[in-house]
């Protein structure tokens, strides 16, 4: 199966560059598999479409400022024998987005670097606050880069701090993903974002990319759904370096997923076990959620069990011709052509089906990617 089957034509015009003021305002777009037909609606549908004896399982993770600036050692005697060092700092920053905390030492992260050719082995890097000179705050970071990958892909060990991640939320940015821009020379993104691109429902902190499905939710939207008797469940996926690489090979089949860290409660667990013995539906809200469950579930199958309790990282790559365990609808927004994303959602719906939703999507003036708008396929 070639990658080039999952392209489509999007305008310009049509990525979202900003959420709307309503979370739950976007529109929905409804696709019926078993009928083949598609309806445009608005989210605010969505409990209405959803049977009482349903459930709806959420990724609870929470989105950190994963985007930080750094000053090379190379560069640090020159900025500090300089009569401007911050203004030399910012002139010479690396860009570094971690992706993944590692669990055998947490003080060592993967992470993008941009200009990654630059970078190298034994490099090590100065973080601060991109806007120290105009009275931003003078938390600080140090790490090494201790191994070298592809496409920009490296490795760095941070010198211990006590409340790493809280450093880490005072220096660093929300990492919105590129095709967001603020403004014509590509800045990043505004303070309202640090509450916006969360859901309202996020807990444990370890995303550098919110699932984006669960935007569109507030607090009014879920307790109406609870109202209606749907069992709510909540899993943790943090999503990492594999919602920014894109597909780099030929043939689906080749392409490979980076690991990304995930846990599922007791409580969620016996809920998903529970609804599928009696045959109900599990309507899973975003892609991440879908991998989680379905990793889940393979890893149970293998050793004689269903869902289990526990975490660990699942590198699950699911395209069209897996048969899913779990998982029965799905609630996603659009997704970037010839993406791993794409590929999962045209696996639960049918290629057909769903590159032919786009197609109308696109034509019908929908909002795509990460602010965009939704689709619900059932």
């Amino acid at each position: 199966m070639l990658v080039s089957e999952f392209d489509y034509v999007l305008p310009v015009d049509r990525i979202a560059q900003e959420p709307l003021a309503d979370r739950a305002a976007s529109r929905m777009l409804h696709v019926d598999q078993l009928k083949g037909t598609r309806r445009d609606g608005v989210f605010r549908e969505f409990p209405d479409l959803l049977r009482p004896d349903d459930l709806l399982v959420l990724n609870n993770t929470r989105v950190f400022a994963a985007r930080l600036y750094a000053q090379r050692s190379g560069n640090r005697a020159q900025a500090s024998n300089s009569r401007h060092p911050v203004h030399d700092f910012l002139r010479g920053r690396v860009e570094v987005l971690l992706t993944r905390q590692l669990t055998v030492d947490p003080n060592e992260w993967e992470c993008l670097v941009r200009p990654g050719r630059k970078i190298g082995v034994g490099e090590r890097l100065y973080f601060r606050h991109r806007d120290a000179e105009a009275g931003g705050s003078d938390a600080s970071l140090e790490a090494e880069v201790v191994a070298s990958g592809s496409f920009g892909e490296r490795r760095v060990r941070f010198e211990p701090v006590p409340n790493f991640f809280d450093v880490v939320e005072e220096i660093g940015q929300v990492p919105l993903p590129p095709y967001i821009r603020r403004d014509a020379d590509g800045g990043g993104p505004s303070q309202s974002d640090r509450q916006r691109y969360q859901t309202v429902y996020a807990q444990p902190r370890g995303s550098v990319a919110a699932p984006t499905a669960g935007l569109h939710f507030t607090p009014d939207v879920l307790g109406e759904i609870r109202g209606r008797g749907v069992e709510i469940a909540e899993i943790t996926l943090h999503v990492g370096l594999g919602t920014f690489q894109p597909v780099r090979v030929e043939r689906v089949e080749d392409h490979k997923l980076h690991r990304e860290w995930y846990a599922i409660s007791d409580q969620a667990a016996e809920a998903i076990r529970r609804a599928k013995n009696d045959k109900r539906r599990v309507v899973a809200v975003g892609t991440t959620t879908v991998r989680t469950l379905e990793f889940a579930a393979e890893l149970g199958t293998h050793v004689g069990k269903g869902i289990e309790a526990g975490s660990g990282e699942a590198d699950i790559f699911i395209y069209p011709g897996y048969k899913f365990r779990v998982v029965d609808a799905l609630l996603t927004n659009f997704h970037l052509p010839q993406s791993s994303l794409l590929m999962l959602v045209c696996a639960l719906g049918g290629k057909d089906l769903v590159m032919a939703a786009y197609k109308h999507a696109v034509e019908a003036g929908y909002r795509f990617y990460s602010y965009g708008d939704c689709m619900l396929l059932e």
